[in-house]
């Protein structure tokens, strides 16, 4: 009988499940390859990836290793043999009692814990999980996920029962560490309604730490494993309740969670989706011009041009880096970043987690509020008069089977014309994906996602008219490689 996941048609022979990290952690299919087996084979990896390389220290002891999960269907279960196969391997291990958001299990590995693995398929859909790997309170880098994989299968599974892992619900922790970095005596002075949606998602509850509970009105926030059919990320077509919500309340701004409480998204006093460029623009000209800022902006190729213009007015060093956080995370870890972002909700700055934080972001934005006096549009008002107009859009095409990013980029830069729409291309990138900059800061991406079967078009531009031509030339080009 197979033991591995899969049989070689052909000739019998039982094939193991490839299990590749991605932009951020491994992901895939519940009861197909994300399988208790899997997981156990990925556990046994990292285990021997920990024994040896975690630092030993005066007591001869390695460091304690933390094992969260988020509200996704069976992730508890497969925490726990995560954990059990930890302390099988004699790793000091500590299980966390109930469901935590990413953050969370980012901020253990800053402090207590020398790294956390958290078991979620963040904005994935209902039928994914995944695992993801926290060192010094950032993702793990490529090089390190990279050694992990090769650690894939080199010793049998150690999973002795009995081996119990020690529950704790350490999220207080990171509560703490939020609270001391928040402006929490600005948040005091806010008195407007704030409607939240925690998409079922891990981090429900946690706005409601730092607000009075009257004025939170939370939406999706029980624990629903199928996420009630939709995926929970948020992006603008999946908030059309929460921008209802605000405008019939007259709630003064609405937030949105993904599943594992890494993300965020905001929308208006007016109803209105604020995109990952403006929220960026907004945090980052407040921290840099108010609080004096200092440093390097860092964003992945898939955000804008509006942190790229505050760079050049301060006179800040500015860097793009691949897709993923834990691109801006390394950078972060390496340089003096001031600012970093990526295009998928993700925000960090000096002085809090290099890494991915809804809530943490969330509380800055209504502590500019706060801070200034002036509404969510106000801001934004402000922002586009100092920088320029921007509407950025996204667009995803369903795959069928892989890509390979490299071979597709350079394919469509040889086919490109010498004009698009009318505009003249200044330069193409192909460090992910392709990407297009036209003269006035303008620009196109062309990138398979990496972690889901689809084809990304990202565009901006100053008009919502000539982002949605360019997404549309974009879908153009594409349509050869969607069969």
């Amino acid at each position: 009988m197979c033991t591995k996941e899969f049989t070689n048609i052909k000739t019998g022979e039982c094939m193991a499940a490839e299990i590749k990290f991605g932009t951020d952690g491994w992901r895939g299919i519940i009861a197909w390859d994300f399988t208790f087996e899997n997981v156990r084979r990925l556990a046994q990896a990292l285990a021997d990836y920990i024994n040896e390389n975690a630092p030993v220290g005066e007591n001869g002891k390695q460091p304690k290793i933390f094992v969260g999960y988020d509200r996704r269907f069976m992730s508890d279960l497969f925490a726990a043999d995560i954990a059990s196969i930890f302390r099988s391997n004699k790793i000091d291990v500590t299980l966390s009692s109930c469901p935590i958001s990413t953050p969370v299990a980012a901020c253990l590995s800053l402090s207590k814990f020398w790294m956390s693995v958290m078991v979620t398929a963040s904005h994935n859909p209902p039928h994914y999980n995944g695992i993801k790997i926290k060192l010094a309170g950032g993702s793990a880098s490529s090089r390190v996920t990279k050694e992990i994989e090769e650690y894939l299968d080199q010793n049998s599974v150690l999973f002795l029962y009995g081996q119990k892992a020690e529950q704790k619900d350490c999220s207080d922790l990171y509560f703490k560490y939020v609270a001391a970095h928040a402006n929490t005596k600005k948040l005091k002075t806010f008195k407007s309604k704030v409607v939240i949606d925690y998409m079922h998602g891990a981090a429900a509850g946690y706005l409601e730490k730092f607000l009075s509970p009257k004025q939170v009105i939370a939406l999706r926030a029980d624990r629903e494993p199928t996420f009630e059919g939709e995926q929970p990320e948020p992006v603008e077509k999946n908030l059309s309740v929460l921008k209802k919500t605000v405008t019939e309340k007259k709630a003064a701004l609405g937030i949105a969670f993904d599943g594992d409480g890494d993300r965020v998204a905001l929308i208006d006093e007016k109803g209105t989706y604020l995109t990952p460029c403006m929220i960026a623009a907004v945090l980052c000209n407040y921290l840099v011009k108010y609080k004096k800022l200092k440093g390097k902006i860092v964003q992945t190729v898939s955000m804008g041009y509006l942190l790229k213009r505050i760079a050049r007015k301060y006179e800040m060093l500015f860097e793009e880096v691949g897709v993923g956080f834990k691109n801006v995370a390394e950078r972060m870890s390496l340089d003096d970043v001031a600012f970093g972002v990526e295009e998928s909700g993700g925000f960090a700055w000096k002085g809090n987690l290099p890494d991915r934080d809804g809530l943490t972001v969330a509380l800055a934005f209504l502590g500019i509020m706060a801070a200034t006096g002036k509404k969510a549009s106000q801001l934004c008002a402000d922002v586009v008069q100092e920088y320029g107009a921007s509407v950025y859009m996204r667009r995803d095409l369903p795959i069928s089977k892989p890509v390979d990013k490299a071979a597709l980029s350079e394919k469509l830069r040889k086919k490109l014309p010498k004009k698009i729409n009318g505009r003249r291309i200044a330069e193409t990138l192909t460090s992910d994906g392709l990407k297009i900059v036209f003269d006035n800061d303008e620009w196109l991406l062309l990138r398979p996602s990496g972690t889901e079967p689809l084809l990304r078009i990202y565009a901006e531009s100053a008009t919502k008219k000539d982002t949605q031509a360019l997404l549309n030339f974009g879908e153009k080009i594409l349509a050869p490689y969607q069969k």
